[in-house]
């Protein structure tokens, strides 16, 4: 008779804490009562989340032996939830990692190590992306730990890439031309059934050494799912006319436009659904019983993520990841720094609005509210980037109101928030340098306020040098113009704000 996991509380390491799978799995061990240490290369990142007070959280590199082996000391299990998908060369920089989680994993003793990968298909040549994965797994299995690899296919949940892939292909195109991959099965799952099953593989017996494939109850082609969720979202029926000759590497390109999702994300997930990803096999129901009310059907996953989206419900997203070479060193702040040069554009200006109000409009800036300034210019310098394999505008932001530190906006990357006073944001775009933009809101003393705005640019060779210059003439028009029309808009809504508050009878009547 097969064995069933018990409700053992276990000490628990998320390595990947602050992607996109692993900010919504920490929450879930919680509420199972269990302990959690959260591993981040940059802990700042966590400094937000709600359930920072209830986790140690403590700084590691999954390629730093020393840094790993520290994050397992005293662990049970421990989650491997990382990748390096956004990197050119991923494969090197999994495979190296996956041998110092091994290798510290066995050296410290751990009970258990889960890691989620991808349903491997058993025919025709692999995508480097699933063939990384069932690599990973399989270094990892032969740790001399018990492990499980959980291995799933499209995961369905507010703010996963695939499933904005999926939103934002059939929402903008009531017709489209597609490759013959999407006659291909899928069997995709709902991210709260890999919650389930991640959170309980942690009490799974020693002697389960294995992988486990895992999906929802339903088996689609990627052309029903366009289908089905446009029948859920209240769309119109999409015209879909399939054709021999896009290959995957034209497909991520078409997505990379169309879609928030990078080509170089894109490219791995196309490559993956070339291939049919269906479970071979249930056996994980014999470990893992299926969650209350059983698991989620396509429709209702999709009603789920919608839901959450729309009401800007969304914990983790897929842009939660840092981009590939993006600068992860904070802000230098001296203008001489190691030697080199960092240009600065400083504008301040008076503003009558009271500070929380210009604070609320400063930290709702990107997004669907714009960046106040020259829409086209930031448009086309958007589309330019997204051609060049860039993020462009398209990541938007999680919420309309409030920001995280280290969440991605539009371009933009939130490196530091200590509000109501800075936000300091880091630039992802492709630049032959680095940038920041600092927005400060300053109380004046007197019921008002003072906004400092500071743009700063530290070029690479001459090509940075040429840049900043080229664009310098333009910098009253896009920042000057960010200044005017942000006081503005603060002073604006003080206005209405105090004529409201004056129309409003007095208390009790």
């Amino acid at each position: 008779m097969a064995e069933h996991c018990s409700d053992v509380l276990m000490r628990c390491v998320v390595f990947g804490a602050t992607g996109y799978v692993g900010g919504r799995l920490v929450p879930a061990l919680l509420a199972a009562d269990h302990q959690v240490r959260a591993v981040a290369r940059t802990v700042g990142k966590l400094s937000e989340v709600p359930w920072r007070d209830r986790v140690e959280i403590v700084s590691g590199d999954v390629t730093d032996p020393g840094s790993v082996r520290d994050a397992m000391t005293g662990q049970d299990v421990v989650y491997y939830l990382v990748h390096s998908l956004n990197q050119r060369d991923f494969v090197d920089v999994d495979r190296r990692a996956a041998h110092v989680l091994a290798d510290a994993a066995r050296a410290a003793g751990v009970t258990r190590v889960v890691y989620l990968g991808g349903i491997t298909p058993s025919t025709g040549h692999l995508s480097d992306h699933l063939a990384s994965r069932a690599e990973v797994g399989q270094i990892l299995l032969d740790s001399g730990v018990p492990t499980i690899v959980l291995q799933a296919a499209v995961i369905l949940g507010s703010g996963s890439a695939s499933f904005e892939m999926l939103r934002y292909l059939t929402e903008r195109l009531p017709a489209m031309i597609t490759p013959r991959w999407v006659h291909n099965r899928i069997q995709p799952i709902a991210v709260r059934d890999v919650l389930h099953y991640l959170t309980h593989a942690a009490a799974l017996p020693p002697n389960v050494n294995r992988a486990f494939d895992i999906g929802g109850p339903d088996v689609l082609t990627y052309l029903e799912m366009m289908r089905r969720y446009a029948v859920v979202a209240g769309l119109l029926r999409r015209v879909v006319l399939p054709v021999p000759v896009l290959t995957p590497w034209l497909s991520a390109q078409w997505v990379n436009l169309v879609t928030p999702v990078p080509g170089s994300i894109a490219v791995p997930l196309i490559e993956s659904l070339v291939h049919e990803v269906v479970c071979h096999d249930r056996d994980i129901a014999g470990y893992i019983p299926d969650p209350e009310g059983g698991l989620i059907h396509y429709e209702h996953a999709v009603e789920l993520a919608l839901t959450h989206t729309r009401h800007a419900e969304v914990p983790t997203r897929w842009s939660d990841a840092s981009w590939p070479g993006a600068p992860s060193d904070p802000l230098p702040t001296d203008p001489d720094w190691s030697g080199g040069s960092l240009y600065q554009d400083i504008r301040e200006q008076g503003c009558a609005a009271d500070p929380s109000i210009l604070w609320d409009v400063v930290e709702a800036i990107g997004g669907e509210h714009g960046w106040y300034s020259f829409p086209l210019a930031w448009s086309v310098r958007g589309w330019i980037d997204r051609v060049a394999g860039g993020v462009g505008l398209r990541r938007g932001r999680r919420d309309p109101r409030r920001l995280h530190v280290g969440e991605a906006l539009d371009w933009w990357r939130v490196e530091y928030l200590n509000r109501p006073r800075l936000l300091r944001l880091r630039a992802e775009m492709l630049l032959p340098g680095r940038a920041w933009l600092e927005l400060e809101v300053i109380a004046d003393g007197a019921g008002g306020a003072r906004y400092r705005q500071r743009a700063l640019f530290q070029p690479h060779g001459l090509a940075g040098h040429l840049y900043w210059k080229s664009i310098a003439p333009f910098h009253d028009i896009v920042f000057g113009g960010m200044v005017r029309n942000i006081t503005g808009t603060a002073e604006r809504h003080h206005l209405q704000h105090r004529t409201t508050s004056q129309r409003l009878p007095p208390a009790g009547q």
